[in-house]
């Protein structure tokens, strides 16, 4: 028989191991929320876009997505910009976007969800097929969200409107990342958006990247005209200019694009660069990246990268 104190202590370890447990779960637990915030995101070194903003206690904020986000960000906001909704529209379709897939295009999801949105072929967003298009998967959203008085709502609002989510208050959480990259990509804040990206891997085509311009703009900019190893847009206006030139940046790793010009300004990836740009690539003047002669302001200039 064992005695009183002997079952104290068991009685303690027992607790103890408990504790100890308990600790351990909360901890993990902890390590999971860290991952899901993170998820998604570049790490550091990896090729990244950033749109800066100022809130309204005047702190900078910095928005960051990797290259493939942002491209798929800059494809989203593009359609906004063809079909002239505004730029809430492209907020509340990026923040969806966000939460569904972290703006990746992704083959798999909740039940049949797939892709960007998420869409469900089995409710009436058309075939898997369709849905894994990101171009076919936005303009469906942008249908349904056309149906949505954006005025009486509020972003998360506005998206549960179209989505259905079982997480309606999800979205709300991606607004300030959501505002700041379409009002970049539609061109309302100019020189915004900096892609920090590797050397090419693959010089860039510009009957390609002429034709991908058409299809993502429409009849929204003026039709992109393809050189030897340059695009040329001409005179797109404002803010339709700084939307075309900021689609570029955001694309420059797809498409192999090594530098953009408008309105005075040069986007010069880093490898095209010279020590007078460091520490990263950036908007400049374009009489400093071209001393020699600046591209017309008036034109977005996309300068293909080249062997």
């Amino acid at each position: 028989m064992s005695s009183p104190a002997s079952g104290r202590r068991t009685r303690t370890a027992r607790l103890s191991l408990f504790v100890l447990l308990l600790v351990c779960a909360v901890l993990a637990a902890g390590a999971l929320v860290v991952v899901e915030l993170r998820a998604g995101r570049p790490s550091a070194g990896e090729p990244r876009c950033v749109v800066s903003t100022t809130d309204a206690d005047e702190q900078r904020r910095r928005h960051t997505l990797s290259s493939e986000q942002a491209a798929n960000a800059a494809l989203i906001t593009a359609e906004a910009v063809r079909r002239g909704t505004g730029t809430e529209a492209a907020v509340v379709a990026l923040a969806t976007a966000m939460q569904e897939s972290q703006l990746v295009n992704i083959d798999y999801g909740d039940r049949d969800s797939v892709g960007l949105f998420q869409q469900r072929p089995s409710q009436g967003w058309g075939t898997v097929e369709q849905v894994l298009d990101p171009a076919y998967a936005t303009e469906a959203f942008y249908d349904r969200l056309a149906e949505v008085d954006l005025a009486s709502m509020s972003v998360t609002e506005a998206a549960q409107a179209v989505q259905r989510s079982a997480h309606p208050d999800a979205y709300a959480k991606h607004e300030g990342m959501a505002r700041a990259f379409a009002g970049s990509l539609t061109g309302r804040t100019e020189a915004s958006l900096n892609c920090v990206l590797a050397d090419p891997e693959q010089p860039g085509d510009p009957a390609r990247v002429a034709g991908a311009l058409g299809a993502a703009f429409g009849t929204a900019a003026p039709a992109a005209r393809a050189e030897a190893d340059h695009v040329v847009l001409p005179a797109p206006g404002t803010p339709t200019g700084w939307a075309v030139a900021h689609w570029a940046v955001a694309h420059a790793e797809q498409l192999g694009i090594a530098e953009v010009s408008h309105a005075g300004r040069s986007w010069v990836r880093a490898d095209q660069r010279t020590t007078r740009f460091a520490p990263a690539p950036g908007w400049v003047e374009s009489t400093e990246a071209h001393p020699d002669g600046p591209p017309p302001a008036e034109d977005v200039v996309v300068v293909l990268a080249s062997r």
